[in-house]
């Protein structure tokens, strides 16, 4: 009975060039039925039928493929050609291709080469900035300095180091000034793993805190002016022309920065580099021009020394 019952629901599969089977364990009637035509690798046109029969239960197909029959004299005709169509040429036709030309497309492809002439009329050096090293200390970007018009000056370098629970933490503390040169100078101080990042961090806490140094047509100071910070005293003296800068440590190297040229300074009490700096700034700042106070008090410059 069940072969009965599986040959009662034998498919079939026709092509006519060759000949298949499709069986199926349905008992069902086929549901869903699949015609096309179709050339074969050998020039032979055949057409293939697919039934697909179902039950509630489940699908079973089997294939046999077999080799359909080969039709002697049988010529693949390919399409004819439309009018004016002309045969592309194959690679290897033609004339080779110079150098400018080849150089010409490498430009157009990649850009302009390093050889110092552009074929296409571009500059040259167009791409130095993306293949620049970008990489500094430690494997990290490097960053480029700001230019922004302030020069800077590390005054001092030291290895601190901060005591943990688990050791001993070293780091690198920088002293930096930067200044114009035309009456605008700041200190900065900070700490980082690596000297050149301490530095980078100093000068922008420096950029944080310009202070205006009030100056004469003589590139000196209006008058005399003390300045402290912590156990530091700072001392400075305007001079005349061609005295230059006499005075030593920080103080010398932040009156440089804000481009004063005839001056007298003195360090009274600490050695601080960082605590001398920022007295000089102390110092700096408790300055005030002739004109300021003349307008201040409502009178002529002239009868300031009346």
């Amino acid at each position: 009975m069940a072969t009965a019952s599986a040959l009662s629901s034998l498919t079939s599969l026709s092509l006519h060039s060759g000949t298949s089977s499709l069986i199926s364990s349905s008992t069902t009637k086929p549901i869903v039925s699949f015609s096309s035509s179709f050339l074969n690798r050998r020039g032979v046109s055949s057409s293939l039928t697919l039934v697909k029969a179902s039950n509630e239960q489940n699908e079973t197909f089997f294939f046999e493929d077999q080799t359909p029959e080969i039709t002697a004299n049988v010529v693949f005709d390919p399409p004819i050609a439309p009018e004016g169509f002309v045969d592309p040429p194959y690679f290897d036709e033609g004339s080779d291709e110079t150098e400018e030309e080849i150089a010409t497309a490498f430009e157009e492809l990649y850009g302009p080469a390093y050889s110092g002439e552009s074929m296409l009329g571009k500059d040259i050096y167009v791409m130095d900035s993306k293949f620049k090293k970008s990489s500094g200390i430690g494997g990290k970007p490097k960053k480029d300095k700001i230019r922004d018009g302030f020069e800077e000056r590390v005054v001092q370098v030291r290895r601190v180091t901060k005591v943990v629970k688990g050791g001993k933490q070293l780091k690198f503390r920088a002293i930096v000034v930067v200044g114009d040169k035309q009456g605008n100078v700041g200190v900065g101080c900070a700490k980082a793993k690596e000297v050149v990042a301490a530095v980078q961090k100093s000068a922008i806490d420096a950029r944080r805190n310009i202070v205006q140094v009030p100056m004469t047509k003589y590139s000196t100071f209006p008058h005399r002016s003390e300045g402290d910070y912590g156990a530091a005293k700072v001392m400075l003296r305007p001079a005349s022309p061609g005295t230059g800068v006499i005075a030593g440590g920080a103080v010398r190297i932040v009156l440089e920065m804000a481009g004063v040229e005839n001056a007298l300074g003195k360090q009274l009490g600490s050695n601080n580099a960082l605590n001398n700096a920022r007295a000089t700034l102390a110092a700096v700042q408790q300055m005030r021009q002739f004109r300021d106070v003349a307008q201040e008090r409502g009178i002529p410059m002239e009868e300031l020394w009346k």
